[in-house]
């Protein structure tokens, strides 16, 4: 995720033609906090390790995610905190992939000359240990194709390491019948997923398949990625939209809005994503260029769209007999 802020100075010197030949420099940082940058990466990094050890526990007991087994095997770990290291499958797994969404809008921000700050990772005691990462650009974008480059390298960047970090995660699974249907939380199956599992595991249901802890970090990575394809406002989606349509931006932003309202009778949280969204984000920054995009960079918007129908799941969290 980025968010967008247009307050810094810059030298405007993008071309007319919206190319990118005279790209916006932004005003030099003097200064950046890196020790903020450091601090956030290892709170996040020691908060998915911890749920990641309690995520190895349960499989290597076979015992489906429950939150009392969950709780715990945090109680366990304060314990005998050597069982902590036990979790970076699941941490190193999640923060290569968000690390690796974010250094994509990063190092295409650094192409253009856009002001952007390294990514700011979030710590969180949830069942994910993470809210994710962001970076915050700080200069103005003048063009719509700059600003396309930047919204598809993030997800297009995770997605190239969720493939490998995914495959490898499910060739460490194991088949249990019917783990998947025991426990508080059934997890949804993407198609990248279903893929995978039915190219591993031929034959074999998806219910039946306890995903080790590796595959489990890759798969909050692709619900990350999917959340952030939604062609809405400012995510990374949007900007590609905003691309793609110009004005027509707005609109479509609400059409896609509405259409997260009757997903949420399959998984309630997509209505707070539409609230939030419809308050927060549906508007987009507006960018003066009358340039189109270019025949490749449509290919790139149509290899999106490809990653987000992989990545997208309708209920990616269910509980057991919900």
């Amino acid at each position: 995720m980025s968010p967008q802020d247009y307050t810094a100075a810059t030298y405007p010197t993008c071309a007319a033609d919206g190319s990118g030949a005279g790209i916006s420099r932004a005003l030099p940082r003097l200064t950046e906090r890196f020790w903020l940058h450091g601090l956030l990466f290892a709170l996040t990094l020691f908060s998915t390790t911890l749920v990641g050890s309690s995520l190895q526990a349960d499989f290597d007991r076979n015992l489906p995610f429950d939150v009392e087994h969950y709780l715990y095997a945090f109680i366990n770990v304060w314990s005998h905190p050597g069982l902590i290291w036990r979790g970076l499958p699941f941490s190193l797994a999640l923060l290569t992939i968000l690390l690796a969404h974010e250094c994509g809008h990063y190092i295409a921000c650094m192409y253009y000359g856009v002001d952007a700050s390294l990514p700011y990772f979030l710590p969180a005691p949830t069942l994910m240990g993470t809210f994710g990462a962001f970076i915050r650009i700080r200069s103005a974008i003048y063009s719509k194709r700059i600003l396309f480059d930047i919204g598809v390298a993030g997800p297009l960047a995770g997605f190239l390491f969720i493939l490998p970090i995914l495959a490898i995660g499910v060739a460490f699974s194991k088949v249990i019948p019917g783990i998947n249907h025991q426990g508080d939380i059934q997890f949804g199956t993407p198609g990248l997923l279903w893929i995978l599992q039915k190219t591993i595991f031929p034959g074999v249901p998806a219910s039946d398949i306890y995903l080790h802890p590796m595959a489990r970090g890759a798969w909050i990575g692709i619900l990350a990625t999917a959340l952030n394809l939604l062609p809405i406002g400012q995510l990374d989606g949007g900007h590609v939209l905003y691309a793609l349509t110009g004005d027509r931006h707005k609109l479509l932003s609400k059409v896609f809005i509405a259409a997260l309202i009757p997903l949420g009778f399959r998984w309630m949280p997509w209505w707070l994503w539409a609230v939030a969204l419809f308050f927060l984000a549906r508007r987009h920054p507006v960018i003066v260029d009358p340039s189109g995009i270019g025949t490749a960079r449509k290919w790139l918007a149509l290899l999106s769209l490809i990653v987000f129908l992989l990545c997208f799941t309708v209920a990616p969290v269910v509980e057991t007999g919900a």
